[in-house]
């Protein structure tokens, strides 16, 4: 008995070769991305869509239910999306902490950010390092902000450095990332999300 692909967002039937219905990728097409200055130390931010609806249970179903063909579909709209010069540099993963990566048997900012490397022909450079535990996920606001993760870099960084990641919350581990990457030689830092929390 054949069973139809089901919907990452809603749990519904989708057509084959398809990770969302759609229903779901008609609302992800309304929602409107967001650009600003970003966190500190980056030259710009770019993201998506807010993180909400159907952003918000792809964001969950790569992240949380390990379904890495998401990576695919969330890459395919930040290439058909993102301003033409936000996409010029090398892309960084921004990186997430090793216990976490074990636990998932991947690393959600590297699958977007080699699937974005296919479609745009950008260079990936997994250079970032994440020490400590730094569980951001369930923390408050105030609590990320207070405590960062620490990120470290090697010496001859990407000039330009353009940071992939799959939600932008408060910006303590892009702005950790940023910090990290300056010094280690990158003069132009931006940031592209999937998506972004207001």
């Amino acid at each position: 008995m054949l069973v139809p692909p089901l919907c990452a967002a809603c749990g519904r039937a989708c057509e084959a070769g398809e990770v969302a219905c759609g229903d779901c990728r008609r609302s992800l097409a309304r929602l409107e991305p967001l650009r600003g200055k970003g966190p500190q130390g980056i030259d710009a931010a770019w993201s998506s869509a807010p993180h909400e609806g159907p952003a918000r249970d792809l964001v969950s179903a790569l992240k949380f239910r390990r379904l890495e063909p998401v990576a695919g579909a969330i890459a395919a709209r930040i290439a058909a999306l993102a301003p033409n010069p936000l996409l010029s540099g090398v892309l960084v993963p921004v990186p997430t902490a090793r216990r976490r990566t074990m636990a998932r048997g991947f690393d959600p900012a590297a699958a977007l950010a080699a699937e974005l490397a296919i479609l745009t022909g950008m260079r990936v450079d997994a250079c970032l390092r994440r020490t400590g535990s730094g569980r951001q996920v369930g923390r408050r606001r105030a609590e990320r902000l207070s405590a960062p993760p620490r990120v470290s870099a090697p010496a001859g960084a990407p000039a330009s450095a353009v940071l992939v990641d799959d939600v932008l919350t408060t910006g303590a581990t892009i702005s950790a990332c940023a910090l990290a990457l300056r010094r280690a030689g990158s003069r132009r830092v931006v940031a592209v999300t999937f998506c972004r929390r207001l």
